[in-house]
This record gives C-alpha cells, sequence and structure tokens, in this order.
C-alpha cells in the first residue's frame, strides 16, 4: 500500500529545475516524465514565492504543493541547515583488502560515525587495520551470501536512525555525507545516493570511458529517483538510508545477485517514500580491471532484468517512448521518411491543440512534441544495441530483397553508427576508435546478459518496450 505523501517541511526552500518552462504565469512545463501544470492564482503565487527564495511556508497546502512540485522533478528541495541525525556506515566486503583499507581511510577523520565492515566470507578473514575509525569493527558471513546478504546483516546491526551503505572500493570525496544527510530533515525522504565518479587516474581507455559512460554514474543533475524518470535507479555502491524504511522492507531482496538496489530503490517509491539523488556529493569508484571482467560486469547487469521485470513488470522495459514517436521512425526506417515526418507533424500539431487558444503553451507543446519525436530515434538506436538486435536481424532477413530491406539494414547500421555521434558531442579523452569499440562492446554484452536471463527466467517481459 502506498502511503499519503507528507507535505514539504515549512522551513525548506526550493530551487526551480533549470530546464523547467514557463510560457505563461499559470503553465508550468517539466519534471520527468514531462507535464503540463496549470496554475491557478494561488498557487501562481506560491511559485514565484518559491522562485524567488522564499520558504515552502507553515500551510499544509502550500507543503503538498510544494511536494509535488519536488516528486515530479520540477523544483529541488532546500533543506535548512539543522543537527545531523545518528549514522552508520555498513561497508561490505570481499577479497577486496586494498578497497576497503581505502575506504576506511577516507573516513578516518569522521570520529563520530560507527562504521561496521562485513566480511562477506574472504579467503583471507578481514581485519581492520590501525588507522581506521576507532569505531569500526567486523562480522563475517561464512559461507558468504552475497552483496545483499552483507548488507542486511550489516543495517541489522546497526541502532543509528541512518544507514550509508558504502562498497569496499568507493573512496568518499570531503563534504560528501552531510551533503547527503541534509536531505533527511524532510521525513518523507526515505534514501539519498550520491554521485558516483569513475577512477580515471589510472589513464587506461577503461578508466576514460567510464568517467563519461558508466552504470553507475547517474549524471551531474539533482533528481527524484523513481521508474520511468530520468533517473530512474541508484546503484548502492553508496547509499544512506533510514534504518525504518529498511525494517519495512526487509531490507534487500537476498535472492538478486544483480540489481538488489533497483529493487530496494523501486519499492520504496511504491510504498510512497521519497529517494533523491545527490550529485553534489560524490565518491569515486575505480573501474574494472580488465575487459574480461568489465565485459563480465555488463552481462551480469542484463542478466538481472529478466528478475526485475518478474518484480516490477514493464518498468524494466528498454525502451520507453511514444507510440507515435516508434510508428513515425519505423516507417522513416522502411524507407518512407516523409511518411514518418507528416506523422511526426500530426501528433504533434494534435497535442497543441489541447492547449485550445492558449498560444503561447500550444507553441511550447508543439516544440516540445517535435523534440520528443527527434530524440526517441537515438532511444531507438540505442534499444537495437542493448535488446533488440536478434529480433531486427530476423526482421532484415524475412523481408524481401529489393529497396526497402536495403534502407531497413541502413538504418540498423546506423544505430551502431551513433557512438560516433556521441563521441563527436561529448569529446571524451578516448580516440574515436576505441570509444565507438568499447560503446558497442558494452551494449552488446549487456544484450547478450539480457537475452540469457530472459532464457532462464523462460519470460520475454525484460525485451518488450512500453509505450
Amino acid at each position: 500500500m502506498t502511503a499519503p505523501a507528507l507535505p514539504l517541511p515549512e522551513r525548506f526552500r526550493l530551487a526551480i529545475d533549470p530546464r523547467v518552462r514557463r510560457p505563461r504565469r499559470d503553465v508550468v512545463v517539466g519534471g520527468s516524465p514531462l507535464r503540463v501544470l496549470r496554475l491557478g492564482e494561488t498557487a501562481a503565487n506560491l511559485f514565484d514565492g518559491w522562485a524567488a527564495g522564499g520558504e515552502v511556508g507553515a500551510s499544509p497546502a502550500a507543503g503538498r504543493f510544494a511536494r509535488r512540485l519536488v516528486d515530479s522533478g520540477i523544483a529541488h528541495p532546500r533543506p535548512p541547515a539543522g543537527p545531523t541525525p545518528d549514522t552508520t556506515v555498513v561497508i561490505p566486503a570481499r577479497d577486496h583488502h586494498d578497497g576497503l583499507r581505502r575506504s576506511l581511510d577516507a573516513l578516518s577523520d569522521l570520529t563520530s560515525l560507527r562504521v561496521i565492515v562485513v566480511d562477506d566470507g574472504s579467503l583471507q578473514p578481514v581485519r581492520v587495520e590501525r588507522g581506521a575509525p576507532t569505531s569500526a569493527s567486523v562480522v563475517r558471513l561464512d559461507p558468504p551470501g552475497g552483496p545483499a546478504a552483507a548488507r542486511n546483516a550489516g543495517w541489522r546491526l546497526a541502532d543509528s536512525e541512518i544507514v550509508v551503505f558504502l562498497d569496499a572500493d568507493c573512496v568518499p570525496v570531503d563534504g560528501w555525507l552531510n551533503t547527503m544527510l541534509r536531505h533527511f530533515a524532510d521525513p518523507g525522504v526515505a534514501a539519498v545516493a550520491p554521485r558516483i565518479v569513475s577512477d580515471s587516474s589510472s589513464g587506461t581507455d577503461l578508466a576514460e570511458y567510464e568517467l563519461l559512460n558508466s552504470p553507475l554514474d547517474r549524471g551531474p543533475r539533482e533528481a527524484p529517483v523513481r521508474p520511468r524518470s530520468g533517473v530512474s535507479y541508484v546503484p548502492s555502491a553508496c547509499l544512506a538510508i533510514r534504518r525504518r524504511a529498511l525494517v519495512d522492507l526487509d531490507g534487500f531482496n537476498e535472492t538478486l545477485r544483480f540489481g538488489e538496489d533497483v529493487d530496494l530503490v523501486w519499492r520504496l517509491d511504491r510504498r510512497g517514500w521519497s529517494v533523491r539523488y545527490e550529485p553534489a556529493a560524490s565518491v569515486i569508484h575505480p573501474p574494472r580491471p580488465s575487459l574480461r571482467s568489465w565485459l563480465g560486469q555488463r552481462f551480469d547487469y542484463g542478466g538481472s532484468a529478466a528478475q526485475l521485470a518478474a518484480l516490477h513488470d514493464r518498468d524494466v522495459a528498454p525502451l520507453d517512448v511514444s507510440r507515435w514517436s516508434a510508428a513515425a521512425w519505423t516507417l522513416a526506417a522502411a524507407g518512407h521518411p516523409i511518411a514518418g515526418g507528416m506523422l511526426v507533424g500530426g501528433t504533434s500539431a494534435a497535442l497543441a491543440r489541447r492547449a485550445g487558444r492558449d498560444r503561447e503553451t500550444a507553441r511550447e507543446l508543439f516544440g516540445l512534441a517535435l523534440r520528443g519525436n527527434l530524440f526517441a530515434g537515438p532511444r531507438i538506436a540505442e534499444a537495437i544495441r542493448r535488446a533488440w538486435l536478434p529480433p531486427a536481424m530476423l526482421a532484415l532477413a524475412l523481408i524481401p530483397s529489393g529497396r526497402t530491406r536495403r534502407r531497413s539494414a541502413a538504418a540498423v547500421m546506423m544505430a551502431f553508427a551513433l557512438p560516433l555521434t556521441d563521441w563527436a558531442v561529448r569529446r571524451p579523452p578516448v580516440d574515436a576508435a576505441r570509444w565507438t569499440a568499447l560503446r558497442i562492446a558494452d551494449d552488446l554484452s549487456y544484450q547478450a546478459g539480457l537475452w540469457f536471463g530472459a532464457a532462464k527466467k523462460r519470460s520475454l517481459k525484460a525485451l518488450l518496450p512500453r509505450f
């Protein structure tokens, strides 16, 4: 059962997301997924005041409206200064002694923290060395139970209000903890995740690639975390969470070897809790040390999708776009770009007509629809690379030889050329050929795991798009 959303606390302030558009004073367009809000006079006055830096205020109605803006991603919370909640850090570790040492060294100045290291059956038992936090203790699981079991063992030993999970190879950056903990002044917030930044100090191609394309790095923009949004999940490599929320969910799902953090966050959302992504806090995480282990990681991530789909249905879909966008790009790929363009124009105009006589909002909606249809193309191409190559190749084989087949084959090939465009826009320190090769290897490894997991689960649910 979903609990009703609590009003945002009265002393909070709001920062309006920079991507929000306001074609009129009484219309707000923004959030993720994108939405259009029509504001009455009272709501417009509140929005103006918050945009100018005012506090939420004591009115319950204002607090509920502020919560709606924050949960949708139209605005972001700015908590007031206050006391720091009691916190325990839980570090699961297995045969990663050097990484654990670096993590403990980074915590050594935080003398008020209790640190619990969960040794998940390491071949050489973990010992807390001199110089680690004085309150650090070790509990051992034997036989090993996996990451979810290790984290569960750790938080159940904690008696603090907040538990912070930190992987044994993560090194927090100064200020990380207080930046996350301030969000817990909101009683509706269950968890806060920092940005996970890849360590590129080794200078290898993998390290440079991960710096811009790591699945752990959710990007530079703060956001609410929920399925089908701009930040749909956060990893548990570093995650601060209320112990009460862990009790409510009975912790991590120990049947999941991978994806247990995604499952936890989505279950929190279903229960009505808020989860925040806070990139102003960050920790550094090293990439996999070899190409083989890196490809194996991607394969394992793909393999977890089938289990997550069994638990969360279509929230795991490899593609989530408008059916009209999908139809338009399908027409273009089949050699009918004019028909596809006409479909885009017609559906964009139909959306704009919903604004009635409000021409400013109609123009905004028309432009948004055009951009949405345009950006759907790269997303469909990514879905082909990461999920649908086998059916795409089968469809090509079934098309009779001729111009349509040649154009469709060109469209599939274009999906594999798009990483070059990405390289040209982002200009990573890796050269174009290596970047493209790593990007395609990344996608195909994930896809191999995805199909393996689907076959093992005997379900295609994780492969189906959501329109």
